[in-house]
């Protein structure tokens, strides 16, 4: 998909990759309506788009609420007429606990934010891309929607969600002019954790190792304009996807080990 010139809506527009996603779009020319409930992280990606070449609106909205996407839907036509495309980047995960360890509103959270609020922006969303000649619906899974990570049992369950519906999505469209892309991240060095009450050190007090989010942000704005089936970031996702293709339960056991090292 060409880029230049299209209207992207792009939710967790406010930090971490989706504020990269935001900005790389519109250094190559996209007008982008940037979504996030946190108002000052909005506040700070404007600041930060100044020095693009792209139109930039920014709206606050909660996507698990869809009172709130339907009016979230009427504010951005109102401001760019139509939308070629929309990418999906909210999300949050949970403390690295075992499921059982998890109160029942943490669970209800992860998947409201995670599998909801996608399945809320593709039903406002998806009439308004397939009337436009070309486009793109782009929703962000995970890594541990491939291959489990355990004490982040639940947050996989509920990119393991999005990657079948988002799947399901591209199957539906398939011979349309709508493109359906999934983003399976691995470790973004991104303020996601710092949200979500989880801090991303191992045993030995060290950060884990982790792609930056603006590398995170070009890979993704990449797989859009390729047209990807799906977008693998970075080296730990591109390794993992190969090594449980290969040998599932080796590679289950083996990230079951490392995740015994992280707090």
């Amino acid at each position: 998909m060409q880029v230049q010139g299209k209207v992207f809506v792009v939710t967790g527009g406010g930090n971490g990759m989706g504020r990269q996603v935001t900005l790389e779009l519109l250094r190559r020319g996209a007008h982008v309506a940037a979504v996030d409930l946190n108002e000052a992280g909005l506040t700070e990606t404007r600041t930060l788009a100044s020095q693009t070449s792209g139109l930039l609106t920014t709206h606050i909205a909660n996507v698990t609420e869809k009172d709130a996407v339907t009016a979230l839907k009427d504010s951005v036509l109102e401001q760019h007429a139509h939308v070629d495309a929309v990418v999906n980047i909210a999300g949050v995960i949970h403390a690295f606990a075992p499921f059982e360890a998890l109160p029942v509103d943490v669970t209800e959270r992860v998947m409201n934010v995670n599998f909801w609020g996608t399945v809320n922006m593709c039903r406002e969303f998806l009439p308004l891309l397939k009337a436009r000649p070309t486009a793109a619906l782009v929703n962000m899974s995970s890594l541990s929607a491939l291959i489990p990570f355990a004490t982040q049992t639940f947050y996989g369950a509920s990119k393991g969600a999005v990657k079948q519906f988002s799947e399901g999505l591209y199957a539906e469209a398939i011979d349309t002019t709508l493109a359906v892309s999934t983003i399976f991240p691995g470790n973004i060095s991104t303020n996601l954790t710092g949200n979500s009450g989880v801090a991303m050190i191992d045993s030995k007090g060290k950060k884990v190792r982790s792609t930056t989010p603006e590398d995170a942000g070009q890979a993704i704005v990449d797989g859009i304009v390729k047209g990807s089936f799906r977008i693998l970031v970075g080296s730990d996702a591109k390794l993992l996807d190969r090594l449980v293709r290969l040998a599932p339960r080796w590679a289950t056991g083996m990230v079951a080990k490392q995740m015994a090292s992280v707090q």
